[in-house]
């Protein structure tokens, strides 16, 4: 149980960032309407999130050469 309030904890806080980031941008595009005698109007948010590119590329890389002797032993 622990474990899920941490998580729940870790995910807010990573939404809150993003948010003050600008990362994620919410604005209302239309205002809640109370019921007068029926009916009502929720109101409606535009969200606009970045969008994340991923993509792979193959590279070579020079590894150096190691060479591991006992103690003791020589060439």
């Amino acid at each position: 149980m622990r474990g899920l309030l941490v998580l729940i904890g870790i995910v807010a806080l990573v939404f809150l960032a993003a948010l003050l980031l600008g990362f994620v941008k919410f604005d209302q595009t239309q205002t809640a309407q109370l019921p007068r005698l029926e009916g009502g109007q929720a109101p409606k948010f535009d969200a606009d999130v970045a969008k994340v590119r991923v993509g792979t590329e193959n590279k070579t890389v020079e590894v150096p050469k190691v060479e591991v002797e006992k103690p003791g032993e020589q060439r």
